[in-house]
């Protein structure tokens, strides 16, 4: 494994079970061309043909569209070139659920301030607003993370400081106390099939409610597995995907809330009893290779430690819902581990003082709209 990382001392980089380490900062902003041709130099330097494995939806979607020139260096899945930014983002993946039957909360794009004075007429409240695509959160977020609003009036006083032709999405709001939220990996083979599926429940996350997974648990569930399935075989995607998913207890449907076109950073909650992963999975398929028939190990939890205390004081605070985990999985920490402990204890550094501020934040009585 060779790290692409924008420092050295990022937790990654520090790992001691890469093969290299290379430093790249990046911002984001840089021109695409630059991008394709820092990423080309670096493939090239490897051994081979690596395969890639995109960490963030920013990577997923520059891989996608220049595949035509990156695959000369990296094994790439054939993903239709234009499928991830679809995916990505929350707009687009809604219109496709819409195209293939797939269930998602009622969702509506707001370009302009007409836009909002009809969603206050038309939708019920509360409403959730968030950031359409992940470029529109880097380079002009119209909201900091997922917002929930409760009145019109709310939603105009939120509007009022977005500029002319704001880039937001306002979605219909599905009560964290009638919902459960589920996630789904998946690695895909070039038809789309499943190669390796995972399903799990997502039962904290840091900030509360909107943020990265700080502590899921693994269990298998078919009708969703099956429903991930569908979406991906008839839009036609290839490699891994990160799925969160809302089971709606008023009417019983999984709702697809983010599809996101590359690795998750919880993927290792997952695995089979054949040791395979949806990253092992990719890189066998990548290479030709079979991957080893097994069932998924259920009961298998995950905690980001740096993240998940902060995240269970404030569950408890709001009344955390109870969850019965299935026997036998075992435990696995994001970054803390015996055998490599730099990374854990970089990660712990790094993130307390963040940490603190956010929780301040939290606790600190400021009345602002809720997110969620």
């Amino acid at each position: 494994m060779h790290v692409i990382a924008e420092g050295r001392f990022t937790a990654a980089a520090l790992s001691r079970h890469r093969a290299g380490r290379i430093v790249w900062p990046t911002t984001g902003s840089e021109p695409v061309e630059h991008l394709v041709r820092g990423l080309r130099e670096i493939a090239s330097s490897l051994p081979g043909r690596p395969v890639a494995v995109a960490t963030d939806d920013e990577a997923a979607i520059l891989l996608a569209e220049h595949a035509g020139v990156l695959s000369e260096h990296l094994l790439l899945p054939p993903v239709p070139p234009g499928l991830p930014r679809l995916l990505a983002s929350k707009h687009e993946m809604f219109r496709l659920c819409r195209r293939h039957g797939i269930p998602a909360p009622e969702s509506r794009l707001v370009t302009s301030r007409d836009h909002v004075d009809e969603i206050a007429r038309e939708f019920a409240f509360p409403v959730v607003v968030k950031n359409s695509e992940p470029w529109v959160r880097l380079a002009a977020p119209v909201v900091e993370r997922s917002t929930v609003v409760d009145t019109p009036r709310e939603l105009r006083e939120l509007a009022a400081g977005w500029p002319d032709a704001p880039y937001a999405l306002v979605q219909e709001y599905l009560p964290r106390s009638e919902s459960t939220d589920w996630i789904a990996h998946v690695c895909c083979d070039a038809r789309g099939g499943i190669v390796a599926g995972f399903t799990g429940v997502k039962v904290r996350s840091w900030p509360p409610h909107v943020g990265v997974t700080t502590y899921a648990y693994s269990v298998r569930n078919p009708e969703l597995a099956e429903l991930t399935a569908r979406l991906c075989g008839e839009s036609g995607y290839s490699g891994i995907a990160d799925l969160d998913w809302r089971l709606d207890h008023r009417d019983g449907r999984y709702k697809l809330l983010d599809f996101n076109p590359r690795v998750g950073a919880q993927f290792r909650l997952f695995e089979t009893d054949a040791g395979i992963d949806v990253v092992r999975a990719h890189y066998l398929t990548l290479t030709g290779q079979a991957v080893p028939p097994g069932v998924q190990v259920e009961g298998r939890r995950i905690i980001v430690e740096n993240l998940d205390i902060p995240a269970r004081i404030a569950y408890r605070g709001g009344g955390e819902r109870r969850h019965r985990v299935p026997e036998g999985g075992g435990r696995e920490f994001a970054w803390l581990t015996a055998d490599d402990p730099l990374p854990g204890l970089v990660t712990a550094a790094r993130s307390a003082r963040p940490v603190m501020r956010r929780v301040a934040r939290l606790f600190g009585g400021m009345r602002r709209p809720r997110q969620g």
